[in-house]
């Protein structure tokens, strides 16, 4: 570890006390406090958030610390085509755009899970809940230890202290003001990360270390061999389709005053990830391609090549060793923001998700507004500890920013799927398919967590113990597709076939409750705002009048979908 830098350190300091000011200041400004606070407007802004907000807010979220670090990693290591999740999370963007940003915010909803608790039920929703939540809290566990690495190179702060210093500033102004704080603060970090890391690409690139990276371009740019070519589809599904269920993307798609605006944020924002990505694969070309024994690198005693441990901090590294004092500053800035971007979104992400459908659907259905509020707070403080004690062990950067995806790809997306677009999908689908693609994916193991490969698919390459085909990808595909054929034949066998009803032990096709008895019983109120047939949006600031005709249009049931509290 380098010697304390004390210019870096104060450097660092008052970047934190700006974003600290900023996130107060944006909770304020938004009397989310007090007796005009609600737990709704909290976790989405009021639904006001503007196209400006929106997009420099969503493209922060998703390059945070764990994309850019682990770009570079990649990038350096095994080359441009095998940073997958780079560009197949900014892809997702345009996935959730296309086919999912327009129908949730017309429907008015709160959560991405808000759909699936509606169609499967509550405590099965509450399931689906448990995975989306280790995701975030992975997420922010991967980006805090990115962070981590970033500061030890660079100024010489002890990375755990670093971590819990970055994380502690992000919990405060997210309890503090909700998405307005977090949505405010985006902006700041979103242009420090640009200007820092382009700023310091050409000093790096010039240093008198580094040869021309466009002769070494067939090295860092990197090739994939046949037989991996069904492992790299695999991580790259994995990414593109499985970086669409994550509530922070939903967050920022339900907060946007119209449909229309929800749809913009997320196409921009995907052309805005792949910008800011651009800086990282120079800065992991530059590493690849500088002689690092003519580097004050080497002199201190460092090993070159870089081992493999040390790689995950390729980034800092060449901001430490390639570039001048006062742009390495800089540029940690941009990296700090990039984490704090991220942290901070997933641990109200997470949060929110708790609250809304686990705590107010199935622990406390009669929870008042205020103790919602409080609950919200308190998860907010417990998932940012976890992320904190999680991010302090982080074994790889880009290993954790991947797994995250992979338990939502696998068991989320196919609910998702199935919950906005397949009509007759219903509740004994839905658990049979969880158990499905739970098991597949278990038994399919990871490395990266320790977990034993206990079903070898075809082309297992036994000497590195590695699935070489597309197993991810199959266990999400097998999910749906039981999730669609169990849902079909249960509703052949009670509607076709006529079996009598008291063997439907999910009331999935049970006589329905009334709207008022489903209303009071579930506790989900939305607010469908983009549909023709309500008339309770106020134009200009898109907020919408919250009341029992709400709740009652958006808890109507489809043709084979029936709600009920004592479903599961």
């Amino acid at each position: 570890m380098v010697e304390a830098n004390i210019p870096g350190l104060v450097s660092i300091g008052l970047f934190y006390i700006l974003i600290l000011a900023i996130g107060i200041w944006a909770g304020r400004k938004t009397k989310q406090r007090g007796n005009d606070a609600t737990v709704e407007n909290i976790m989405l802004a009021s639904r006001n958030i503007g196209p400006v907000v929106g997009v420099f807010s969503t493209a922060a979220t998703v390059v945070g610390g764990a994309f850019l670090n682990g770009t570079a990693e990649m990038t350096y290591s095994r080359g441009l085509v095998w940073c997958q999740a780079t560009y197949g999370f900014a892809l997702s963007l345009l996935v959730v755009a296309l086919f999912f940003a327009k129908k949730m915010r017309s429907e008015g909803y709160v959560t991405m899970l808000d759909p699936i608790q509606k169609k499967f039920g509550l405590v099965m929703g509450g399931f689906i809940t448990i995975p989306t939540i280790l995701a975030d809290v992975s997420w922010s566990a991967g980006i805090l230890g990115a962070l981590g690495g970033t500061l030890s190179v660079l100024i010489g702060l002890d990375s755990k202290v670093s971590v819990v210093v970055s994380a502690c500033i992000a919990i405060l102004y997210t309890l503090f003001g909700g998405l307005y704080s977090v949505a405010y603060t985006d902006v700041l970090q979103f242009f420090c990360v640009l200007i820092g890391l382009y700023m310091a690409v050409p000093f790096a690139a010039h240093h008198e270390a580094v040869q021309e990276i466009g002769t070494t371009a067939t090295d860092w740019i990197g090739k994939v061999e046949p037989y991996e070519a069904g492992a790299w589809l695999d991580v790259f599904l994995l990414t593109m389709l499985g970086g669409v269920p994550w509530q922070v993307l939903f967050q920022r798609v339900l907060s946007a005053r119209t449909a229309k605006t929800a749809q913009f944020f997320m196409i921009v924002a995907s052309l805005c990830a792949f910008v800011l990505a651009t800086p990282a694969v120079l800065i992991g070309a530059v590493a690849y391609s500088a002689n690092w024994t003519d580097t004050k690198y080497f002199r201190e005693g460092r090993p070159v090549p870089i081992p493999a441990d040390d790689q995950k901090n390729v980034l800092p590294l060449v901001l430490q060793y390639l570039c001048p004092t006062w742009v390495s500053f800089i540029g940690l800035g941009a990296v700090s923001a990039a984490v704090m971007s991220s942290a901070d979104s997933s641990v109200l992400s997470a949060s929110t998700m708790f609250t809304r459908n686990i705590y107010k659907t199935v622990i406390r259905r009669t929870a008042s507004e205020r103790e919602q509020i409080w609950a919200l707070r308190c998860s907010i403080l417990v998932c940012g500890i976890f992320a904190t004690i999680i991010g302090i062990f982080v074994p790889t950067v880009y290993g954790l920013f991947v797994v995250s995806a992979d338990l939502v790809f696998v068991i989320v997306l196919p609910q998702l799927i199935c919950a906005v677009y397949v009509g007759f999908a219903n509740t004994y689908g839905s658990a049979a398919s969880y158990i499905v693609g739970a098991t597949l994916r278990i038994l399919g193991g990871e490395s990266i967590i320790n977990l034993p490969v206990i079903l070898k698919y075809p082309w297992y390459d036994e000497e590195k113990q590695l699935q070489l085909f597309p197993f991810r990808t199959f266990a999400s595909a097998v999910t749906l597709i039981t999730l669609i054929s169990v849902s079909y034949l249960t509703n052949a066998i009670f509607t076709r076939w006529h079996v009598n009803k008291k063997y439907d032990i999910f009331r999935c096709f049970s006589k329905p409750p009334t709207t008022e008895e489903k209303t009071k019983a579930v506790g989900l109120e939305f607010s469908p705002l983009d549909t023709k047939d309500n008339m309770n949006h106020v134009e200009g600031n898109g907020i919408a009048k919250s009341g029992s005709e709400h709740s009652n249009a958006a808890m109507t049931d489809d043709d084979n979908g029936v709600i009920d509290a004592n479903r599961l």
